[in-house]
């Protein structure tokens, strides 16, 4: 057996929708994604085998969207469903980034695009409806009204289960906005929020994570590990006087190898060794240890990087030590 196999993920409750996700949801944007040297970073074949190993560790909560791979992951995971009971697995995706040039309505949450848009998923995916839609971005261009109307009307219509919106991290205000219009009109609100949040991205706490505790909103935040930072790859001298790092973006130098955060990592690197872990296992352990949080997402592009994560599900935190991690690199309002 192997351990992937040995991992079993328990369920949580997602937010107050009724429904359990598994403990850590697995994102597909890696499947047919072209990396800088032309080069797809997980294939078919691979999508299939990384699906096939969350599966077999429990996991039912699959992470999508109809930009990733030009639609091949969920094209990927259709063909992958169609050998299995589709009610065992709750499947989310996301709509919002435009799909063809030169024509402005294929972006975004007009009423057009979304109904366009969500018959091309449910084919992709082979299925009759999703669990969770989200809108990938917000909208300026489309009333918070005319948005929450249309994508209550695919609620009614038994294309979409529950309604989520992803990464709107500083617009706490749009999400109430939309949720309070839509129980004014009986409408389904949004239930499931998407965030960016780390160790060493935690903008997401004060008004943000307040405002979904208030609501009660589910809370599945994505680049749990700071895409990548906090899987130990990166050392203080490479990032901090070395030349260049090959491959790595000028934004993400600026973001993540900084001195405050190899500070950061210090702190995780001396809870994972009193833990027996890995940085990246303690790292998603800190998310699931914290008040609010449903889920984290994670991606892999292989088995073994899926074996490690999906590993933090084992991982159990003192207080004390979730307390240190905290004070490593403290949130705009510290909510513990």
């Amino acid at each position: 057996m192997s351990p992937l196999e040995e991992t079993t993920l328990n369920f949580v409750p997602l937010g107050l929708t009724g429904i359990k996700t598994s403990a850590i949801q697995l994102g597909t944007w890696r499947f047919g994604k072209t990396a800088e040297t032309g080069e797809v970073e997980v294939g078919e074949s691979g999508a299939h085998a990384l699906l096939d190993a969350y599966e077999a560790a429990g996991g039912r909560f699959i992470d999508t969207a109809d930009v990733y791979g030009d639609g091949d992951s969920e094209r990927w995971i259709g063909e992958w469903l169609a050998e299995r009971d589709r009610e065992e697995f709750t499947i989310a995706s996301k709509i919002f980034w435009q799909i063809r040039d030169g024509d402005p309505n294929s972006r975004g949450t007009n009423r057009k695009n979304l109904r366009y848009r969500i018959e091309q998923i449910l084919d992709r995916l082979n299925s009759d409806y999703v669990d969770v839609l989200y809108i990938h971005r917000w909208d300026d261009d489309t009333t918070a009204y005319e948005m929450m109307k249309t994508l209550n009307g695919l609620v009614e219509e038994g294309q979409v289960d529950y309604l989520g919106a992803s990464t709107l991290r500083p617009n706490a205000w749009k999400v109430a906005k939309a949720n309070e219009i839509a129980k004014r009109y009986g409408w389904e609100p949004f239930t499931v929020l998407q965030p960016r949040y780390s160790l060493v991205n935690r903008e997401i706490e004060g008004d943000y994570l307040e405002m979904a505790r208030s609501y009660g909103l589910a809370v599945c935040p994505w680049s749990p590990l700071g895409q990548g930072f906090l899987t130990g790859k990166y050392s203080r001298e490479e990032g901090l006087i070395g030349e260049s790092l090959a491959g790595t973006s000028s934004r993400f130098k600026e973001r993540y190898l900084t001195e405050e955060n190899f500070d950061v990592h210090d702190v995780l690197d001396a809870v994972a060794e009193e833990v027996n872990a890995s940085p990246a296992q303690v790292a998603l352990a800190w998310l699931m240890h914290r008040d609010g949080v449903s889920a984290p997402i994670v991606g892999a592009r292989t088995l073994e990087q899926l074996e490690e994560n999906l590993g933090a599900a084992n991982i159990d935190l003192t207080q004390r030590q979730v307390e240190r991690l905290n004070e490593a690199k403290p949130g705009p309002y510290d909510t513990i």
